[in-house]
């Protein structure tokens, strides 16, 4: 195969041969079924890869109309390369690449938000999909309905014909297709609690607040779905020679390419009023109903999710730059399987027939692949956003039975040591590269504080997770005896005294 340098662009000229994942999907964009907003890389190694299966299974019009937020680093390449791009899917089996080809038509929402307006008007569209990430949602983390508090959104309202957010766009093209009446779905792929759900409210309460006609509530009510998803794959950050790894094994240079582990896993809730692509046959699990999607929901949210922040934040503080060189530390490995069977585990409603130790030796295999190279400070950023999901509902569901749980408050506490560290700690290179939105409202709040104590009780207080936890002293206090921990004799000794103390809580 040529290298990267002298093998011939990916497009349609240089792919005779090679199978395209989705090409039955009809190339006139006009008769693309999706939209999907978020162009980035868990939708093109997700999303779109489900899709692209089960056009190969079943053919249909789902192609795929993607609109990135504001950057072109995707647009520009995918339009040059016909819309198609590479997954290189790493697994310790073997490596593989595929070409996908289901994408019909490419946009960028803040460039051109009346795009996405007319696109969701448009009769030919019968689904969209969402990958915008937590903050997209504009959940308030105090009340838990729409952040009447944010700056855009509150442009948006003020003058809701020309927004700028994702839920000003769905609001305002919703209000267009209510015209003609054709049923819509709304099919959120992000983790976010109950998402379809989040995302109908959100939606509706920005109508409710811009005015909206009772004509254009009701249809939003009636004939557009917002069903739940799961969503599940580690995607990271393509490095530098991922189009040298493509053009190796496909013989073609890719701009666009993604990396992605060989599981994949899509729960979605079956409520789609105006059709949608055989996905069951494209790997996805369809439930009949939203509470099975939650409950394979609480699976990933308290198996995978919040233990991957805790390995994320150890492994940083301890310097390691990725995720599996933090879990191939015993130390770490212990504890976050620690949190997982003594602290989560008990909180799951299980899906049924669900296999947890085949699930759980699936996820460890995930963390200790190293080609995959998933960093440490891509998992703990937006931590303001991910950990609201991820740790109030287990803390206090042992919190009022009387249980303290150390492993919960040791997530916590590791949080806030990387990305609001207290004055005096220097966290570390790779905690220093985690970005939060919320960042420069934490350090404010503690602004006063002069030791660690003090400093987890202002966060805490502040309801930066849920002000129900700050009503137990209990948690607030171990929250900040291990902050004091990992400030003064590190994340070892903080992990080790989380372990103790959780083994004495639930034996």
């Amino acid at each position: 195969m040529p290298s990267s340098a002298s093998a011939p662009a990916l497009g349609r000229a240089s792919v005779t041969g090679l199978p395209l994942l989705g090409a039955s999907a009809p190339r006139d964009p006009a008769r693309a079924g999706i939209i999907h907003l978020g162009l980035g890389a868990f939708h093109r190694a997700h999303a779109a890869v489900h899709t692209a299966r089960a056009l190969a299974a079943e053919e249909g019009d789902w192609g795929i109309i993607g609109f990135a937020h504001r950057s072109r680093a995707v647009v520009d390449p995918m339009r040059r390369q016909d819309g198609l791009y590479s997954v290189l899917q790493l697994a310790d089996t073997g490596i593989r690449a595929d070409v996908v080809d289901v994408h019909r038509g490419l946009g960028v929402m803040t460039e051109d938000p009346s795009a996405v307006i007319r696109e969701i008007a448009d009769t030919h569209r019968r689904l969209l999909t969402l990958t915008v990430s937590e903050g997209g949602y504009h959940v308030s983390p105090r009340t838990g309905h729409l952040d009447l508090e944010a700056p855009l959104l509150r442009e948006d309202l003020a003058a809701p014909s020309a927004p700028r957010t994702v839920i000003g766009l769905l609001a305002r093209g919703l209000t267009e297709r209510a015209r003609g009446g054709e049923p819509f779905t709304v099919l959120p792929c992000d983790n976010v609690s109950a998402a379809g759900q989040t995302a109908r409210r959100m939606v509706t309460e920005f109508l409710e607040h811009s005015g909206a006609d009772d004509d254009v509530l009701n249809y939003v009510r009636t004939q557009v779905a917002f069903p739940d998803a799961m969503v599940d794959r580690i995607v990271p950050a393509t490095s530098a020679g991922t189009g040298d790894q493509v053009a190796e094994l496909l013989g073609v240079r890719d701009e666009a390419p993604v990396r992605a582990e060989k599981f994949s896993m899509w729960v979605i809730e079956d409520d789609f009023p105006a059709g949608r692509p055989a996905w069951e046959l494209g790997g996805a699990i369809m439930s009949p109903e939203a509470a099975d999607v939650g409950r394979y929901e609480q699976v990933k949210l308290r198996i995978l999710n919040g233990p991957h922040s805790l390995i994320a934040y150890l492994g940083a503080l301890d310097g390691r730059r990725t995720i599996p060189e933090s879990f191939d530390q015993d130390w770490i490995a212990e504890s976050t399987l620690a949190l997982i069977r003594g602290e989560n585990l008990p909180t799951i409603d299980l899906p049924t027939g669900f296999d947890v130790g085949g699930y759980l030796e699936d996820l460890t295999h995930r963390w200790h692949n190293h080609d995959l190279g998933h960093r440490t400070r891509q998992v703990g950023s937006d931590g303001s956003m991910r950990l609201p999901q991820r740790i109030p509902a287990p803390a206090l569901f042992h919190l009022e039975q009387g249980r303290t749980p150390a492993l919960l408050a040791l997530t916590v506490a590791a949080w806030f040591a990387c990305v609001v560290p207290p004055r005096g700690f220097e966290p570390g290179a790779q905690a220093r590269a985690m970005t939060d939105p919320a960042q420069e409202r934490l350090v404010e709040i503690t602004a006063g504080a002069t030791a660690p104590a003090e400093h987890a009780r202002a966060l805490l207080e502040s309801g930066c997770l849920t002000t129900a936890l700050a009503e137990h002293e209990g948690f607030v206090g171990l929250v900040g005896e291990l902050l004091t921990l990992l400030v003064t004799s590190g994340p070892r000794a903080a992990a080790a005294e989380a372990r103790a103390a959780s083994l004495k809580e639930n034996h």
